[in-house]
This record gives C-alpha cells, sequence and structure tokens, in this order.
C-alpha cells in the first residue's frame, strides 16, 4: 500500500516510515522540514510541502495516488501553545481541514492521526479509557480534540474511514540506531533527563514532590516509539469503517523520580536534581487503559519496558548525534529565525561514554511545527 506520511520527517513519524517499510508498505514522506529532519527520511520518496500548502499538497497527491495517508503534522508544545494559540490551531485543525479537503478532491483510503491523551485535560479515573471525558486545558489539547472532531464529522458526512491514536508519552529510539529523537528546545523528560546525564544541561528539574504517590513525584505511562509506529501500521491493517480512537500507552506507570534513577543507572552517569514548585494543570497520576488497542488492533507495546525505553534513547544519543550535527545540511543552513535547527552545531561538544552496567511552510519562523 502507498502510504502518504504527512510529518514523516519527524519523530514518530520516521520510525512509523521504517515500520511501513518492513511491513511491505511504501510510504512517501511529506514533511516541510521545519522542525522535521532530513537524515530521518530514509523509507520512500520525499516531498517538500507543509499540510496547510493546497497545491504542494494536491500535487503530491496526483504524483503518488496515496491508498492511505497517516497524519503527523503538528505544533506540539504545550507551553508555546498558551502563548500563540492561533498558530495552534491554523497547524493543527486548519491542517485536518486542509488534508480532508484534498482527500476528498483526489481521493485515498483510511487516515491514521496522530492525536494525544492532552485531549483528555486531567482525568477524572485513572487508567484513562478512550469513553473517558475529553476537557482539555490548553490550546494545545484543545486543537488535537478539535482536529479529532473535524475528522470525526468529515467521516460521518462523506463516507471517510479515519482511526485517532492517543499517545502517552512516546520516548526511546529505533533498536538498530538508524534514527531517533531530537527535539529543539527539547521538553520530553527522557531526552532531557538523558542531556543531564551527558553534560549537555546541568541538572533536572521535578516540579512537585508532594503528589500522592508513592515518592512524591508524577506518575506518566512512558511507550516506546517503536510500538507506536507498530500502532500505526496496525490501524491501516485493521480495516475499521468510520471514525475509531485508541489509547497508546502500556497501562503500567513510571515516576518521574524512577526514571531518573533508572537512567542513572543505564548511563553511569550522575544527574543533578533540582525540586521546584508544582506546575499548574499536571495531574498526579496519568495511565493509559489501551485493553481496546490490544483487542481490536491486536497490538500490544513490546519494547516498552521503561529500561528499554531509556536505553535505546541513551544509545542513539551516544552513537548518531555527533554525526547528525555535522551532516544536516539541511536544517544547519536555515537562519536561526527560520526554525528549530540553530543549535546543530553544539552536539559536537557532547562528552558521551559508553554504558555502565548494563504545513504553511512561510510561516516557518519560530513555528514549531513537529512531526510527532
Amino acid at each position: 500500500m502507498r502510504v502518504l506520511v504527512i510529518g514523516g520527517a519527524g519523530y514518530v513519524g520516521s520510525h512509523t516510515c521504517k515500520a511501513l517499510a518492513e511491513a511491505g508498505h511504501t510510504p512517501i514522506v511529506y514533511d516541510n522540514l521545519c522542525t522535521g529532519h532530513s537524515w530521518a527520511v530514509k523509507w520512500g520518496h520525499f516531498e517538500h510541502g507543509d499540510i496547510n500548502d493546497h497545491r504542494a499538497l494536491a500535487a503530491a497527491f496526483c504524483k503518488h495516488r496515496p491508498e492511505a495517508v497517516m497524519n503527523f503534522a503538528a505544533l506540539a508544545y504545550v507551553g508555546e501553545s498558551n502563548v500563540e494559540p492561533i498558530k495552534y490551531y491554523r497547524v493543527n485543525v486548519a491542517g485536518m481541514i486542509s488534508l480532508i479537503e484534498i482527500v476528498q478532491a483526489y481521493g485515498s483510503g483510511p487516515i491514521v492521526f496522530s492525536s494525544s491523551c492532552a485531549t483528555y485535560g486531567i482525568p477524572l479515573a485513572i487508567p484513562v479509557t478512550e469513553d473517558a471525558r475529553q476537557d482539555p486545558i490548553n490550546p494545545y489539547g484543545r486543537s488535537k480534540l478539535a482536529a479529532e472532531e473535524v475528522l470525526r464529522d468529515a467521516c460521518a458526512a462523506y463516507g471517510l474511514d479515519a482511526t485517532s491514536l492517543r499517545y502517552f508519552n512516546a520516548a526511546g529510539a529505533d533498536s538498530d540506531g538508524e534514527i531517533g529523537e531530537e527535539h529543539d528546545p527539547e521538553t520530553h523528560l527522557i531526552p532531557v533527563v538523558l542531556e543531564a546525564a551527558a553534560d549537555k544541561r546541568a541538572g533536572v528539574s521535578i516540579f512537585g514532590d508532594d503528589y500522592d504517590t508513592p515518592d512524591g513525584t508524577c506518575i506518566r505511562d512512558f511507550v516506546h516509539v517503536t510500538d507506536l509506529a507498530a500502532a500505526h501500521v496496525a490501524a491501516l491493517s485493521a480495516g475499521k469503517s468510520g471514525f475509531s480512537a485508541y489509547n497508546l500507552g502500556t497501562g503500567v506507570g513510571c515516576s518521574i523520580q524512577a526514571v531518573i534513577a533508572r537512567a542513572r543507572v543505564i548511563t553511569g552517569r550522575p544527574i543533578a536534581v533540582t525540586i521546584e514548585k508544582r506546575r499548574a494543570g499536571d495531574p498526579p497520576v496519568l495511565v493509559a487503559e489501551s485493553a481496546r488497542a490490544v483487542k481490536e488492533l491486536n497490538w500490544k507495546p513490546m519494547h516498552s519496558n521503561v529500561d528499554n525505553v531509556i536505553l535505546t534513547a541513551w544509545n542513539w544519543m551516544k552513537q548518531h548525534r555527533r554525526e547528525i550535527g555535522s551532516h544536516d545540511t539541511t536544517r544547519r543552513q536555515r537562519p536561526s529565525n527560520g526554525g528549530a535547527g540553530g543549535r546543530a552545531g553544539d552536539l559536537h561538544q557532547w562528552p558521551l561514554s559508553e554504558p555502565a552496567g548494563v504545513g504553511r511552510a512561510a510561516v516557518c519562523p519560530r513555528d514549531r511545527r513537529v512531526g510527532e
């Protein structure tokens, strides 16, 4: 099957391209490279374009005639969404509308949408099921929910088939070391912790150690990016009609302190911690109930043991980031206000060691358009 992967040069998108190719599909990457990476495009053809550029998106459909579409294109920084919400609605919601219009005009098979547990807001019960109230608490979460609703309504009105996959905490890297996570700025816990282990940052801030949890820190559900990629492939094979939604998580939480403790063991390095005040809107526990995906998609998170998540992320950071910093010329040549590539050269300075013991393209400046 020919699959157009919008945002396929990003973190989850690139891992999904690999999974598609391994399953016998033909991925076609469509990305504006504002925060995606040219080095991550290793499977299938590449088309440069933005999800909100109708002409470029239509050209990609005409050229490749995709039989399915996956949409990873999004702005994905919660804090920034509070400051610049219109950008988030323009990309995350208007981008979905743009895609649906092109699908209607040129045709394709099912749509698989990269959604988020942020659509739930602060859950009333744990674990979180797909039937839980969706009440997001920030513009990022609201934009993802709005995109889901647009997709749901389009399925009902136009006879489209679509699957929304609500990730919990994506983490880890390809076990073969071919691709991995790299955001600028980096906000995800595990790469931030590993940056501290690599002396790239002074330490890690924990926002609150007085929650009603065993060690006082928040508990999160970390799911390996390879498992997320497998779920996208499974969604294509499931052949579901109309609109469907699934949570993707392990159902097992890990506290912030526990993640840091395991990272110290796996890297063999000290990691300094500073306790800060709680952040508004952080739920004490956020863990998925993924039984629906297990049953209906035949999906199982095989790689999401927290030690494996940390180890694959650490191996990726050690073995590849220096080479990427010196060879990703697409990002390094972009002006410093043109996206997320301004600090690539800093990667040469990382003191790394072996582990011990074990689109609207014209709006790209400062517009964190992440291929999730």
